[in-house]
């Protein structure tokens, strides 16, 4: 009989809705029923995509003597973490503080008031390698929470006031940070060579994540000083990606993270923020160099996220599950949909294209049973035998059981994609990934913007969930409307982004200090408010918004959004020269910010091909975080646009900086020059 998550729009938790755990959703009747019963709470918190998620529910969650315990003696929370960022920021926090590290699934043991006081990750069904059995931790917090209940509050108290003077940290009095200096940006570039991987790109050891932020920071840095060992960093660190494991050599798209060094072994989940990213940043290293990889990778990431996570809605999925069933051996295993082994492929090719195609993709059989993932070392010297390779290949795969699909679409990530697929479309020529966009977004206000203005974080099947969005939805939202509006030159886009970034200024910033929090002043209100700027594996809402702020400033002129602009980047200032890895986005941002950052106002009839000419070379210009508006002569909507008559009745361009604007020009050429754009 399926629990309380029977109705839940999270597919993770519908994962779980038939487990005998008597799971219920956050929420304050689950904390009411854990008061009223005098128990303690088990939070377990995860994601769909997640390996070992799986691997503990199938040991322990699915075990009818654990859930008979379980549900005897606690009540049982399950949450999705892509759903309740903030829920899974501010007890990670505290895992993290207790045990040194942290990850998912997260199991945690929280009051009835929600203060946290025992934690972990995962834990097996038996004592293994160090680690309690998950029946021995439930049996002995039970014990604790029975026999010494003051002990247990008072750990429950430090914690709390623990977690509260850590968050004081962002909490910075007014004037306290100053947006960054040029020494603050060359301090980061010089900490990022010191711990750049010369030999396999990237940045540290193993596991190895994609620096998406840190590139873009890198590419901005380049256009804007010519520093050749930033672009250097960027061009060398995308290579390796793009030739090694990490990335999908025949359907396109790039796996969450390297396990090794190298690039070699991929922990195969493909999220959409990360391919979202990731396709911006091929198609900006493009913008920047003309490398035909960089522009192959680019519209094979964006096929990617419309053949496989676009959903019937519009939307695009989070994620593709790291498992699916192994057909030799009937279980599900990780990476069985992408590993060959030399004779899969000699099966499908033949002799000669199959012994050409392990030579090719470096098949090293380092995985079980002498599979592999592909890479590509080298250079293809014959494109019309790899193209063949690829194509049979990809058929063939296609005949396997296939990943699951997490078909949530959260807002946020759907903006970056937006983003992405927007500009992709405009500089490559292909208008589908336009219209694609344009329809992300239209789902975007249709089911998650509501009526008073606010966004939903999710939605499933074109039904919005209930949780209220977060910093990063508004922000990154915003981001993907203004890259509509740059391309499309509709105007109502920019008006969505101007609303949205409104509420942030409203709803999510500090006024004394210009500092964000990660949620609403109205939103639920836990342990503690969380408020981050770093950047994870997506950029963090702060340096998100921020950089939202200040294209939108630089679009209409307000003093007020660039005001705001700047003092959230006060906090790349204080963590540029220690920590770049982890401010990328807010480099970035603080990149543009040292730019201008510059403002194209393009004008002339929309069916004159001249118009169209200077649109395009104005968003080919790699000058950082230049926004770009065009329009007919005469309008009055959008700021930047207005007051700028033709050039002797041709289309023309003007690029500003603080709305001071050079002379116009009716030349490609000329306004390719000043925004380093490649003729």
């Amino acid at each position: 009989m399926p629990n309380r998550l029977a109705d839940a729009t999270s597919p993770y938790l519908l994962q779980h809705a038939d487990n005998p755990v008597d799971w219920w959703p956050w929420g304050p009747d689950a904390f009411d029923e854990a008061r009223r019963r005098g128990v303690p709470v088990l939070l377990s918190v995860g994601y769909a995509a997640c390996h070992w998620c799986h691997v503990m529910a199938h040991e322990s969650f699915e075990d009818d003597s654990v859930a008979a315990y379980a549900n005897e003696h606690f009540v049982s929370i399950k949450v999705d973490r892509e759903e309740r960022p903030d829920v899974d920021a501010v007890y990670m926090e505290a895992v993290q503080a207790a045990t040194g590290q942290g990850g998912w699934p997260m199991t945690v043991f929280l009051t009835p008031d929600k203060d946290p006081f025992y934690f972990g990750t995962y834990f097996p069904p038996e004592p293994r390698h160090g680690m309690p059995g998950f029946r021995q931790v439930l049996e002995g917090v039970y014990a604790a929470w029975r026999d010494r209940r003051e002990e247990v509050g008072e750990v429950a108290a430090r914690i709390r006031a623990d977690l509260a003077e850590r968050a004081a940290v962002y909490d910075v009095g007014a004037g306290v940070l100053r947006p960054p200096a040029e020494e603050d940006l060359y301090q980061a570039l010089v900490a990022l060579s010191r711990s750049f991987d010369e030999k396999r790109g990237g940045f540290g050891g193993a596991p190895k994540f994609p620096p998406s932020m840190t590139v873009e920071f890198l590419l901005r840095h380049h256009a804007r000083t010519g520093s050749e060992a930033a672009l250097e960093m960027a061009g060398r660190t995308c290579e390796a990606m793009a030739r090694g494991g990490i990335y999908d050599q025949l359907g396109g798209g790039f796996a969450r993270y390297s396990v090794d060094a190298e690039w070699v072994v991929p922990h195969f989940e493909k999220m959409l923020y990360d391919n979202a990213l990731l396709l911006r940043v091929y198609l900006h290293l493009w913008r920047a160099t003309g490398g035909e990889q960089a522009r192959r990778v680019a519209l094979e990431t964006a096929d990617f996220l419309l053949r496989e996570l676009r959903t019937p809605e519009g939307g695009f999925a989070s994620a593709l599950d790291a498992d699916s069933l192994d057909p030799a051996t009937g279980k599900s295993t990780e990476g069985a949909y992408y590993a060959w082994t030399p004779e899969q492929l000699t099966a499908v090719l033949g002799e000669e294209d199959g012994a050409l195609a392990v030579s090719l993709f470096e098949v090293t059989g380092t995985f079980e049973h002498g599979s592999s993932v592909l890479q590509l070392l080298g250079d293809p010297t014959d494109t019309e035998a790899y193209e063949r390779i690829r194509a049979r290949l990809f058929e063939a795969r296609a005949e396997r059981p296939a990943p699951a699909r997490d078909d949530k679409v959260v807002a946020a990530w759907n903006g970056l994609a937006i983003a992405a697929l927007a500009e992709t479309g405009a500089l490559l020529d292909r208008p589908d990934l336009v219209e694609a966009a344009v329809r992300a977004a239209d789902l975007l206000l249709a089911v998650h913007l509501t009526a008073d203005g606010r966004l939903l974080r999710t939605s499933r099947d074109g039904r919005a969930g209930e949780n209220a969005g977060v910093l990063e939805d508004y922000a990154d939202t915003a981001e993907g409307f203004l890259a509509l509006f740059a391309v499309t030159g509709d105007a109502e886009w920019l008006g969505l982004a101007g609303g949205l970034l409104d509420t942030v200024l409203v709803h999510f910033a500090d006024a004394e200090s210009g500092a964000l929090y990660d949620t609403a002043d109205d939103a639920e209100e836990l342990i503690r408010r969380p408020q981050d700027p770093t950047d994870n594996a997506a950029p963090s809402g702060w340096t998100a918004a921020a950089n939202a702020l200040l294209t939108y400033a630089a679009y209409t002129g307000s003093a007020l959004h660039r005001t705001a602009a700047e003092r959230a980047l006060g906090i790349v200032g204080a963590l540029a020269p220690r920590a770049p890895r982890f401010i990328g986005w807010g480099l970035a941002a603080a990149e543009a910010l040292a730019d201008g950052p510059r403002e194209v106002a393009v004008v002339g009839p929309a069916d004159d091909p001249a118009t169209a000419a200077l649109h395009r070379t104005a968003l080919l210009g790699t000058a950082p975080g230049a926004v770009v508006a065009v329009g007919e002569p005469g309008t009055t909507e959008v700021p930047l646009l207005a007051d700028r008559p033709l050039l002797g009745g041709r289309a023309a361009a003007y690029v500003c900086r603080h709305f001071t604007c050079d002379a116009p020009t009716a030349e490609r050429a000329a306004l390719a020059e000043s925004l380093g754009a490649r003729q």
